[in-house]
Protein backbone atom coordinates (compact mmCIF):
# COMPACT_ATOMS: atom_id res chain seq x y z
CA UNK A 1 0.00 0.00 0.00
CA UNK A 2 3.05 2.36 0.44
CA UNK A 3 5.01 1.49 -2.19
CA UNK A 4 3.92 4.61 -4.11
CA UNK A 5 4.13 6.60 -1.86
CA UNK A 6 7.44 5.90 -0.27
CA UNK A 7 8.95 5.97 -3.94
CA UNK A 8 7.62 9.70 -4.57
CA UNK A 9 9.13 10.23 -1.29
CA UNK A 10 12.62 8.67 -2.15
CA UNK A 11 12.51 10.08 -5.66
CA UNK A 12 12.05 13.82 -3.97
CA UNK A 13 15.11 13.29 -1.51
CA UNK A 14 17.23 11.62 -4.60
CA UNK A 15 16.38 15.54 -6.83
CA UNK A 16 16.74 17.52 -3.65
CA UNK A 17 20.08 15.82 -2.66
CA UNK A 18 21.59 15.49 -6.36
CA UNK A 19 19.70 17.01 -8.89
CA UNK A 20 19.02 16.12 -12.41
CA UNK A 21 21.30 12.90 -13.11
CA UNK A 22 24.41 13.43 -14.78
CA UNK A 23 24.93 11.10 -17.27
CA UNK A 24 22.60 9.71 -19.24
CA UNK A 25 18.91 11.07 -18.33
CA UNK A 26 16.44 10.10 -19.40
CA UNK A 27 14.79 13.26 -20.36
CA UNK A 28 17.49 13.35 -22.86
CA UNK A 29 17.22 10.22 -24.22
CA UNK A 30 13.53 10.96 -25.22
CA UNK A 31 14.78 14.12 -26.73
CA UNK A 32 17.22 12.59 -29.31
CA UNK A 33 14.38 9.88 -30.22
CA UNK A 34 11.33 12.66 -29.96
CA UNK A 35 14.09 14.39 -32.81
CA UNK A 36 14.53 11.84 -34.77
CA UNK A 37 11.12 10.86 -35.32
CA UNK A 38 10.03 14.38 -36.14
CA UNK A 39 12.77 14.54 -38.77
CA UNK A 40 10.83 11.60 -40.51
CA UNK A 41 7.19 12.30 -39.96
CA UNK A 42 7.27 16.12 -39.85
CA UNK A 43 4.37 18.10 -41.94
CA UNK A 44 2.78 20.98 -41.36
CA UNK A 45 -0.07 19.43 -40.34
CA UNK A 46 -1.85 19.38 -36.72
CA UNK A 47 -2.84 15.38 -38.01
CA UNK A 48 1.33 14.46 -38.24
CA UNK A 49 1.22 16.47 -34.77
CA UNK A 50 -1.17 14.62 -33.16
CA UNK A 51 0.19 11.01 -33.89
CA UNK A 52 4.18 12.50 -33.26
CA UNK A 53 2.26 13.53 -29.78
CA UNK A 54 0.41 10.06 -29.45
CA UNK A 55 3.38 7.41 -30.85
CA UNK A 56 5.42 9.04 -28.08
CA UNK A 57 3.94 10.38 -25.03
CA UNK A 58 1.41 6.83 -25.60
CA UNK A 59 4.93 5.31 -25.76
CA UNK A 60 6.18 6.34 -22.58
CA UNK A 61 2.71 5.56 -21.07
CA UNK A 62 3.84 1.63 -22.22
CA UNK A 63 6.81 1.40 -20.86
CA UNK A 64 5.70 2.71 -17.18
CA UNK A 65 2.80 -0.10 -17.35
CA UNK A 66 5.41 -2.79 -18.48
CA UNK A 67 7.57 -1.73 -15.67
CA UNK A 68 5.43 -1.79 -12.86
CA UNK A 69 3.65 -5.27 -14.43
CA UNK A 70 7.06 -6.89 -14.42
CA UNK A 71 8.37 -5.54 -10.98
CA UNK A 72 5.53 -6.73 -8.25
CA UNK A 73 7.43 -7.28 -5.09
CA UNK A 74 7.29 -4.01 -2.63
CA UNK A 75 11.31 -2.89 -2.58
CA UNK A 76 11.93 -3.30 -6.14
CA UNK A 77 8.66 -1.56 -6.92
CA UNK A 78 9.31 1.26 -4.70
CA UNK A 79 13.25 1.24 -5.96
CA UNK A 80 11.77 1.85 -9.76
CA UNK A 81 9.44 4.50 -8.42
CA UNK A 82 11.85 6.46 -6.77
CA UNK A 83 14.45 6.01 -9.81
CA UNK A 84 11.66 7.06 -11.79
CA UNK A 85 10.08 10.22 -10.04
CA UNK A 86 14.11 11.59 -9.50
CA UNK A 87 14.53 11.22 -13.11
CA UNK A 88 11.30 13.66 -13.73
CA UNK A 89 11.45 16.35 -11.00
CA UNK A 90 13.62 19.62 -11.84
CA UNK A 91 13.41 21.47 -8.76
CA UNK A 92 16.71 21.52 -7.51
CA UNK A 93 18.81 22.15 -10.82
CA UNK A 94 15.80 24.84 -11.10
CA UNK A 95 16.94 26.48 -7.88
CA UNK A 96 21.09 25.68 -9.05
CA UNK A 97 20.54 27.97 -12.09
CA UNK A 98 18.36 30.28 -10.78
CA UNK A 99 20.85 30.77 -7.54
CA UNK A 100 23.81 30.72 -10.16
CA UNK A 101 21.92 34.14 -11.91
CA UNK A 102 21.78 35.69 -8.47
CA UNK A 103 25.70 35.23 -7.80
CA UNK A 104 26.57 36.89 -11.26
CA UNK A 105 23.93 40.21 -10.08
CA UNK A 106 25.47 40.30 -6.62
CA UNK A 107 28.68 40.25 -8.08
CA UNK A 108 27.85 43.06 -10.18
CA UNK A 109 28.47 40.73 -13.12
CA UNK A 110 25.89 41.65 -15.70
CA UNK A 111 26.85 39.91 -19.29
CA UNK A 112 27.63 36.66 -16.95
CA UNK A 113 24.19 37.24 -15.55
CA UNK A 114 22.45 37.28 -18.62
CA UNK A 115 24.13 34.59 -20.56
CA UNK A 116 23.50 32.16 -17.23
CA UNK A 117 19.84 33.55 -17.46
CA UNK A 118 19.31 31.72 -21.35
CA UNK A 119 19.62 28.37 -19.55
CA UNK A 120 15.80 29.56 -17.91
CA UNK A 121 14.47 30.72 -20.36
CA UNK A 122 13.70 31.43 -24.29
CA UNK A 123 13.55 35.16 -24.39
CA UNK A 124 16.70 37.94 -25.66
CA UNK A 125 18.77 38.83 -22.73
CA UNK A 126 21.07 40.94 -24.05
CA UNK A 127 19.94 44.00 -23.22
CA UNK A 128 18.15 43.45 -19.51
CA UNK A 129 18.92 45.58 -16.72
CA UNK A 130 18.77 43.66 -13.11
CA UNK A 131 15.23 44.37 -12.48
CA UNK A 132 14.26 42.65 -15.47
CA UNK A 133 16.77 39.87 -15.27
CA UNK A 134 15.56 39.31 -11.75
CA UNK A 135 11.83 39.10 -13.01
CA UNK A 136 12.47 36.67 -15.59
CA UNK A 137 13.98 34.26 -12.81
CA UNK A 138 11.04 34.69 -10.95
CA UNK A 139 8.68 33.70 -13.41
CA UNK A 140 11.06 30.50 -14.71
CA UNK A 141 11.13 29.72 -10.78
CA UNK A 142 7.46 30.17 -10.23
CA UNK A 143 6.26 28.17 -13.72
CA UNK A 144 8.91 25.28 -13.64
CA UNK A 145 8.12 24.48 -9.76
CA UNK A 146 4.74 24.00 -11.37
CA UNK A 147 5.30 21.92 -13.90
CA UNK A 148 9.17 20.19 -13.40
CA UNK A 149 7.70 20.05 -9.56
CA UNK A 150 4.47 19.67 -8.56
CA UNK A 151 2.60 18.48 -11.77
CA UNK A 152 4.96 14.84 -11.95
CA UNK A 153 4.08 14.32 -8.06
CA UNK A 154 0.35 14.79 -9.19
CA UNK A 155 0.46 12.08 -11.41
CA UNK A 156 3.09 9.90 -10.03
CA UNK A 157 0.33 10.14 -6.83
CA UNK A 158 -2.39 9.20 -9.35
CA UNK A 159 -0.88 6.84 -12.08
CA UNK A 160 2.32 5.31 -10.37
CA UNK A 161 5.40 5.26 -12.94
CA UNK A 162 3.32 5.08 -15.92
CA UNK A 163 1.84 8.33 -15.02
CA UNK A 164 5.37 9.94 -13.97
CA UNK A 165 7.02 9.00 -17.14
CA UNK A 166 3.92 10.02 -19.34
CA UNK A 167 3.59 13.21 -17.56
CA UNK A 168 7.66 14.01 -18.82
CA UNK A 169 7.07 12.94 -21.83
CA UNK A 170 4.59 15.28 -22.83
CA UNK A 171 6.07 18.37 -20.91
CA UNK A 172 9.28 17.49 -23.20
CA UNK A 173 6.98 17.32 -26.32
CA UNK A 174 5.42 20.83 -25.09
CA UNK A 175 8.94 22.16 -24.61
CA UNK A 176 10.51 20.91 -28.04
CA UNK A 177 7.28 21.63 -30.60
CA UNK A 178 4.64 23.39 -28.73
CA UNK A 179 6.37 26.98 -29.00
CA UNK A 180 4.07 29.68 -31.43
CA UNK A 181 6.26 29.47 -34.80
CA UNK A 182 6.01 29.34 -38.02
CA UNK A 183 7.43 25.34 -38.00
CA UNK A 184 5.61 23.71 -35.19
CA UNK A 185 1.91 26.52 -35.29
CA UNK A 186 0.52 23.22 -36.42
CA UNK A 187 2.60 20.39 -35.70
CA UNK A 188 3.15 21.53 -32.05
CA UNK A 189 -0.73 22.17 -31.65
CA UNK A 190 -1.76 18.83 -30.30
CA UNK A 191 1.72 18.70 -27.75
CA UNK A 192 0.72 22.19 -26.13
CA UNK A 193 -2.82 21.21 -25.99
CA UNK A 194 -2.26 17.71 -24.37
CA UNK A 195 0.15 19.16 -22.23
CA UNK A 196 -1.88 22.21 -20.73
CA UNK A 197 -4.65 19.77 -20.32
CA UNK A 198 -1.78 17.75 -17.80
CA UNK A 199 -0.89 20.57 -15.96
CA UNK A 200 -4.28 21.82 -14.90
CA UNK A 201 -4.16 19.93 -11.50
CA UNK A 202 -0.44 20.50 -10.90
CA UNK A 203 -0.85 24.72 -11.30
CA UNK A 204 -3.94 24.70 -9.67
CA UNK A 205 -2.16 23.03 -6.40
CA UNK A 206 0.89 25.07 -7.06
CA UNK A 207 -0.94 27.86 -6.35
CA UNK A 208 -2.64 26.53 -3.40
CA UNK A 209 0.34 25.36 -1.86
CA UNK A 210 1.85 28.76 -2.59
CA UNK A 211 -0.94 30.13 -0.78
CA UNK A 212 0.21 27.52 2.36
CA UNK A 213 3.88 28.20 1.99
CA UNK A 214 3.57 32.06 3.24
CA UNK A 215 0.10 32.16 5.43
CA UNK A 216 0.63 36.07 6.04
CA UNK A 217 0.81 36.27 2.36
CA UNK A 218 -1.79 34.18 1.57
CA UNK A 219 -4.75 36.70 1.03
CA UNK A 220 -2.73 38.93 -1.44
CA UNK A 221 -1.61 35.45 -3.25
CA UNK A 222 -5.63 34.55 -3.85
CA UNK A 223 -6.38 37.98 -4.70
CA UNK A 224 -3.65 38.01 -7.43
CA UNK A 225 -4.00 34.56 -8.83
CA UNK A 226 -7.95 35.07 -8.96
CA UNK A 227 -7.66 38.36 -10.42
CA UNK A 228 -4.75 38.04 -12.91
CA UNK A 229 -3.81 34.75 -13.72
CA UNK A 230 -6.46 34.66 -16.44
CA UNK A 231 -4.80 37.77 -18.43
CA UNK A 232 -1.67 35.66 -19.21
CA UNK A 233 -1.62 33.55 -22.37
CA UNK A 234 -0.71 30.23 -20.35
CA UNK A 235 -4.21 28.61 -18.50
CA UNK A 236 -1.34 27.56 -15.68
CA UNK A 237 1.75 29.33 -15.91
CA UNK A 238 -0.71 32.59 -15.41
CA UNK A 239 -1.87 30.54 -12.26
CA UNK A 240 2.31 30.09 -10.41
CA UNK A 241 3.51 33.19 -11.19
CA UNK A 242 0.40 35.36 -9.97
CA UNK A 243 0.39 33.68 -6.79
CA UNK A 244 3.88 34.04 -6.72
CA UNK A 245 3.66 37.79 -7.84
CA UNK A 246 1.57 37.90 -4.50
CA UNK A 247 2.82 36.11 -2.41
CA UNK A 248 6.31 37.96 -2.73
CA UNK A 249 4.35 41.68 -2.48
CA UNK A 250 5.89 41.81 -6.18
CA UNK A 251 4.44 42.19 -9.62
CA UNK A 252 5.09 40.20 -12.87
CA UNK A 253 5.03 40.31 -16.37
CA UNK A 254 5.35 42.91 -18.94
CA UNK A 255 7.41 43.43 -22.23
CA UNK A 256 9.12 40.24 -23.77
CA UNK A 257 11.76 40.49 -26.47
CA UNK A 258 12.32 37.04 -28.11
CA UNK A 259 14.89 36.48 -30.44
CA UNK A 260 14.38 37.52 -34.17
CA UNK A 261 12.84 40.69 -32.72
CA UNK A 262 9.85 39.20 -32.04
CA UNK A 263 8.24 41.10 -28.39
CA UNK A 264 5.40 39.80 -26.48
CA UNK A 265 3.34 42.42 -24.03
CA UNK A 266 2.52 39.67 -21.09
CA UNK A 267 0.05 41.66 -18.95
CA UNK A 268 1.05 42.77 -15.24
CA UNK A 269 0.40 40.49 -12.56
CA UNK A 270 0.43 41.84 -9.09
CA UNK A 271 0.52 45.29 -7.18
CA UNK A 272 3.95 45.11 -5.50
CA UNK A 273 6.83 46.54 -6.98
CA UNK A 274 9.47 45.44 -9.65
CA UNK A 275 11.53 42.35 -8.96
CA UNK A 276 14.64 42.73 -7.91
CA UNK A 277 18.24 40.08 -7.19
CA UNK A 278 17.23 39.52 -3.78
CA UNK A 279 13.77 38.62 -4.28
CA UNK A 280 15.27 35.46 -6.33
CA UNK A 281 16.26 34.42 -3.10
CA UNK A 282 13.03 34.69 -2.03
CA UNK A 283 11.38 33.01 -5.04
CA UNK A 284 13.58 30.00 -4.42
CA UNK A 285 12.78 29.42 -0.69
CA UNK A 286 8.81 29.50 -1.83
CA UNK A 287 9.90 27.21 -4.57
CA UNK A 288 11.04 24.73 -1.79
CA UNK A 289 8.26 25.33 0.28
CA UNK A 290 6.28 24.42 -2.20
CA UNK A 291 7.51 21.41 -3.27
CA UNK A 292 7.91 19.65 0.22
CA UNK A 293 4.46 20.52 0.19
CA UNK A 294 3.75 18.53 -3.25
CA UNK A 295 5.53 15.46 -2.04
CA UNK A 296 3.40 15.58 1.48
CA UNK A 297 0.61 15.65 -0.77
CA UNK A 298 1.58 13.28 -3.61
CA UNK A 299 2.69 10.54 -0.77
CA UNK A 300 -0.84 10.80 1.55
CA UNK A 301 -2.47 10.54 -1.69
CA UNK A 302 -0.86 7.47 -2.86
CA UNK A 303 -1.22 5.97 0.32
CA UNK A 304 -4.71 6.68 0.72
CA UNK A 305 -5.53 5.80 -2.53
CA UNK A 306 -4.04 2.67 -2.05
CA UNK A 307 -5.08 1.60 1.23
CA UNK A 308 -8.53 2.35 0.28
CA UNK A 309 -8.85 -0.17 -2.99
Amino acid sequence: MRTRAVGLLLGYVADRLFGDPQRCHPVAVFGRLASSLERRSYADSRARGVVHMAVLVGGAVAVGVVVERLISRPVPRTVVTGAATWAVLGGRSLEREATAVHAHLVGGDLPAARQQLTHLVGRDTSSLAPSEISRAVVESVAENTSDAVVAPLVWGAIAGVPGLLGYRAANTLDAMVGHRSTRYERYGWASARFDDLLNLPGARLAGLLTMAADPARAGEAWRTWHRDAARHPSPNAGVAEAAFAGSLGIHLGGTNTYYGNRIEQRAVMGNGRAPQPEDVVRAGVLARRIGLGAVTVAALAAALTRRHR
